[in-house]
């Protein structure tokens, strides 16, 4: 469940669990710990939730490296829907496929260290079928990981070349 944040006429934040303002800072830190944040305006209940991590997105481009180039944000401004939809769409299926590669990857890292004697063990299936199943997952994670490179690779190649500075 999404941690609530009321956003008021103002346009400050307020965390009503904690009883006190927040931040754009603060907001990305609970963000990069795990937390899922959901921000609604303070009178009509609206979900601002997008339009505050845009805030996010922008205010890290003023402070830091810019996130996004400028010839995509072109793009996404001159197309306007159809090229939001398609790339939130390839976004979204990026980011499934990465998180469920991460979450691959952990738990072999975490089986490899228990079977090295640095964690305890972990519950073990006895079933014969397992080792052959993790094969197939792995198998099946790989190939989805080639895809998503692909549909990658032509979305850059779709992308006009920015001038050298």
């Amino acid at each position: 469940m999404a941690y609530i944040i009321k956003r008021y006429a103002n346009r400050k934040l307020y965390d009503p669990q904690a009883s006190q303002y927040v931040t754009l800072e603060e907001l990305e830190e609970m963000i990069r710990a795990g937390r899922e944040i959901a921000v609604t305006d303070a009178t009509t209940g609206e979900d601002l939730t997008a339009v505050v991590l845009a805030q996010i997105i922008l205010e890290n481009t003023r402070h830091r490296r810019p996130t996004l180039p400028a010839a995509f944000l072109h793009q996404l401004v001159q197309y306007g829907e159809t090229w939001h939809d398609f790339a939130l769409a390839s976004l979204k299926t990026s980011l499934e496929g990465f998180m469920t590669s991460q979450r691959e990857a952990d738990r072999i890292l975490r089986e490899w260290a228990s079977r090295c004697g640095w964690m305890p063990q972990l519950q073990r299936d006895t079933s014969s079928d397992t080792a052959l199943d993790v094969a197939r997952e792995l198998t099946a994670l790989k190939h989805e990981v080639a895809v998503l490179r692909q549909q990658l690779q032509a979305l850059a190649a779709r992308l006009p070349k920015e001038p050298e500075p």
